[in-house]
């Protein structure tokens, strides 16, 4: 060994000659957007949907579902009343023939009491699949909201991918198929 490459090991050696290290490295990736996560706005979404139809869609900014729902409660709401009023219309009919009373609906004079009887039933059932869609579209309603806030808040960039990748076999150089599933951190 040289002479001065041993005065230069003894002094490094010894903290003579200190080197410059860097002492923090701060990584910041300009992809990276930190986003708030409310854990209550799925249950805020799902109560104003509960409290008026469409409010948790709004509360979402989704505000395209709104006629869909007012479309879809109202429809069927309307459906609801009309087959109430018909199904009325035909009981009280119906119960002014059984106590003979002489102010008898003009509409319904050529109709006979089975008629009637038959009539009531067919409103009745309509009134009760009315009934029941529009408490099915009011529940979607709640769920949609309460679904669409929570995903909202999920995170998706570009740092999650699924690509189909072809690889060589080392042993006898045949391509093999696969597919990659790669999360960066």
């Amino acid at each position: 060994m040289k002479y001065w490459q041993y005065i230069l090991f003894v002094s490094f050696s010894l903290g003579i000659f200190k080197a410059q290290a860097q002492k923090d490295i701060k990584l910041i990736a300009n992809d990276t957007v930190y986003k708030t996560i409310d854990p209550l706005r799925p249950a805020k979404a799902a109560f104003y949907s509960a409290l008026l139809p469409g409010a948790g869609q709004v509360y979402n900014k989704s505000y395209w579902k709104v006629p869909i729902v007012v479309a879809a409660i109202g429809t069927t709401t309307y459906f609801y009343i009309s087959n109430q009023n018909k199904y009325d219309s035909y009981r009280d009919e119906y119960k002014k023939r059984l106590a003979n009373d002489p102010n008898l609906n003009l509409d319904y004079q050529k109709l006979s009491n089975d008629q009637l009887i038959q009539a009531q039933k067919f409103y009745q059932q309509n009134r009760d699949l009315s009934l029941l869609l529009t408490v099915a579209f009011y529940a979607l309603n709640i769920i949609d909201a309460n679904v669409d806030a929570h995903l909202q808040q999920f995170n998706v960039n570009e740092k999650l991918t699924v690509r189909p990748q072809l690889q060589q076999n080392a042993i006898d150089l045949n391509p093999n198929v696969g597919l990659a599933l790669n999360f960066k951190f």
